[in-house]
C-alpha cells in the first residue's frame, strides 16, 4: 500500500453558504461538494502553514510506530511550510467568492507560520526553526495579548508549545516565551 499525502492543501469541501443553510447532518446532505486548493496562484498561507503543524506533530506520534510514514508527515511538512512560507497571501483574499463570509481569516496567516515553525521545530529539532522563531516571532504576533486558541487564531497554541521548548528542553532562545 502506498500513502501519498498531497504537497497543494486542499481548503474547502462544499459551498459555504448553501452547507451553512442545510440544517442535515453532513453524510445527509445533498448540496455540491465543490473542491478547492491552493497553489502558488491561488496561495493560502494559513491552510499550508496549518498543514504543516499538522503533519508535523503526526509525524512524531507515528515516530516509533510507523517509521516509514513518520518521515513522510514530516518532509510533506517540511515542503508544505516552505510553500507557506515563499507564497504569503490569505486564502481568503484569493478565495474570497468561495470563503467568505463564514472563513474569512480576521487574524492574518502569522499566527500560522509561527505555529507551524513551532511544530517543525519540536518534531525536528532543526536549529533552522528555531532561527525562524527568534527571527520572525515577535513580527508574527507572538507577543500578542490575546488568549484565546482557535481555527483562526494560534498565537496561544504556538506560545505554549514554544515555553515548553525552555521549560523542558532549556532552549535558551526562546526565553521570551517562558513568561
Amino acid at each position: 500500500n502506498s500513502i501519498t499525502l498531497c504537497l497543494s492543501p486542499f481548503v474547502e469541501v462544499g459551498d459555504a453558504t448553501k452547507d451553512h443553510a442545510c440544517w442535515e447532518r453532513p453524510e445527509d446532505m445533498d448540496t455540491p461538494k465543490s473542491v478547492f486548493k491552493i497553489d502558488k496562484n491561488n496561495s493560502g498561507t494559513e491552510v499550508a502553514a496549518e498543514t504543516a503543524a499538522a503533519f508535523a506533530s503526526a509525524s512524531m506520534v507515528f515516530r516509533k510506530s510507523d517509521p516509514s510514514y513518520s518521515s513522510i508527515l514530516l518532509n510533506r511538512a517540511i515542503r508544505v511550510f516552505e510553500f507557506a512560507d515563499k507564497y504569503r497571501a490569505s486564502y481568503s483574499d484569493g478565495l474570497k467568492t468561495f470563503v467568505c463570509p463564514y472563513y474569512c481569516s480576521s487574524s492574518g496567516y502569522q499566527d500560522e507560520l509561527l505555529w507551524g515553525a513551532a511544530w517543525l521545530h519540536r518534531a525536528t529539532r532543526n536549529p533552522m526553526y528555531l532561527r525562524y522563531i527568534e527571527r520572525n516571532g515577535q513580527m508574527r504576533g507572538a507577543g500578542e495579548a490575546d488568549y484565546t486558541f482557535g481555527w483562526d487564531n494560534k498565537h496561544v497554541g504556538a506560545r505554549i508549545l514554544l515555553s515548553k521548548s525552555v521549560l523542558v528542553h532549556r532552549v535558551q532562545g526562546l526565553q521570551v516565551y517562558k513568561g
